[in-house]
């Protein structure tokens, strides 16, 4: 596919937003509209469930396939293959939805848009750890996660409201399946728009690296050899990967159990929401409240050094959970102190989430093979929330809400023991040597 390299000048707010934004479209629709759309087609809901988690698996095994974006073109080449792909791969879900066995055709295409979207991540993010330098990438790394999120507020918010707009507005022209032709509009709409964003990076995104091209499969195995090699042999890698897998224990918890709590009817303990009520919170207040909080603990690493940051942020990322318990105690009814209380939680995900990120990007990532062995630590902070997230249930069945409100406290207390002895180096304020290094190998 034919690149247009950007000017030297161009600035990362021309392209943070929009790549990370166009990365987390398709995950939300795999992951979440996925589910709306098979319960809307009558989907029941144990199959549902299947589906959708066997095609979240692409996001956790990235790392297999990831040295393979070391070997050929650029990680720019990649980034716009993939959006295009995985918009036209929308544009023939959407097509595919009146057919027959339109089950098993939305089935095989959501498999091939988790793929895209997995491995469009993996690019992604080698091109904003190789063309921004350790003080930029903290001071973007809110605005990534910021609009990483907007694409759940646009999923989740304005996509979702759509689809009901558009059933109604069909069901008023009397069409025969009003339900069928609101998601074909929608999922073909947004693969118009990925393809859209495809075409505007092909102008303004950075290369992310030299183009390389593998010549043979001998070629190929060894590198991926020594992709896996180099990665065993960093400096402290070990105490970095324990420290990354316990960073998002109690979260990795939270994440899970919290909106059953909301939803759970009163009398089990639970604040008995609506799904409009929570799809309120979530949307809007608590989706406001993470980005705030993504942007602001990007510049806080920004301007304080990971280093200095790293506790503070493991602090400001759990200690919002007694917002939670105390949800669990007080059981209030007002939805201004229910929404208020959910927004300074996600608040502080959002501020406190930024330090595994930056973490993974200056001890983890950097290296011959960046992209690659940041896919590596990505996955593993991926099975850090899937692990603690799957006997999450369990937990709250055997404490109930209100201490298992507690114990996601606690069990976020490793990581922030283990804080004070991570080994960070590219974390702390670098020397303005290094610096001036780090914009010339961005160039």
């Amino acid at each position: 596919m034919a690149e247009t390299s950007p000017a030297r000048s161009t600035h990362p707010a021309a392209w943070v937003p929009t790549v990370y934004f166009a990365e987390g479209l398709p995950f939300y629709a795999v992951n979440y509209m996925a589910l709306f759309f098979f319960q809307d087609m009558g989907i029941r809901n144990t199959l549902t469930t299947l589906v959708i988690s066997l095609l979240a698996w692409p996001w956790t095994l990235k790392p297999i396939w990831s040295p393979l974006l070391e070997m050929y073109k650029t990680k720019k080449f990649f980034v716009v293959l993939l959006e295009v792909v995985a918009g036209l791969s929308l544009v023939l879900l959407a097509l595919s939805l009146n057919m027959p066995g339109y089950f098993r055709y939305s089935v095989a295409i959501f498999a091939v848009l988790g793929f895209c979207s997995a491995t469009h991540d993996i690019a992604a993010d080698g091109i904003y750890i190789a063309s921004l330098t350790p003080k930029q990438q903290a001071a973007y790394v809110g605005w990534q996660g910021g609009f990483y999120n907007l694409a759940r507020i646009f999923s989740m918010g304005g996509l979702l409201w759509m689809i009901g707009f558009l059933a109604e507005k069909f069901t008023r022209a009397k069409v025969s399946t009003p339900n069928v032709y609101a998601w074909m509009s929608v999922f073909a709409g947004l693969g118009f728009l990925l393809v859209a964003l495809a075409l505007y990076h092909t102008r303004f995104l950075p290369r992310g690296g030299e183009e390389r091209a593998t010549q043979t499969l001998r070629q190929a195995a060894n590198t991926f050899a020594d992709v896996v090699v180099t990665f065993f042999k960093k400096r402290n890698i070990l105490l970095l990967l324990i420290f990354i897998f316990l960073y998002r224990a109690g979260e990795g918890q939270v994440i899970k159990v919290g909106p059953l709590f909301l939803r759970a009817a009163r009398a089990t303990g639970g604040l008995g929401l609506s799904m409009q009520e929570v799809g309120a919170i979530y949307g809007t207040f608590g989706s406001g409240g993470f980005i705030l909080g993504s942007v602001l603990g990007g510049y806080f690493c920004a301007r304080v050094g990971l280093r200095r940051a790293l506790t503070w942020l493991i602090v400001i990322l759990n200690l919002p959970m007694l917002a939670y318990w105390y949800l669990s105690i007080a059981l209030p009814t007002n939805p201004v102190l229910v929404t208020t209380a959910m927004s300074v939680e996600m608040f502080g995900y959002g501020f406190g989430f930024v330090g595994v990120i930056l973490l993974m990007m200056q001890e983890v990532a950097p290296g011959k093979y960046q992209t690659a062995h940041y896919a590596f630590g990505n996955a593993l902070m991926n099975l850090g929330v899937i692990l603690p997230g799957a006997i999450s249930g369990w937990i709250q069945s055997k404490l109930g809400y209100t201490h298992f409100f507690i114990w996601v406290i606690i069990a976020a207390m490793p990581a922030l023991i283990l804080s004070r002895f991570v080994p960070i180096r590219g974390g702390a304020q670098a020397p303005e040597s290094e610096l001036v290094a780090a914009e010339a190998r961005a160039k």
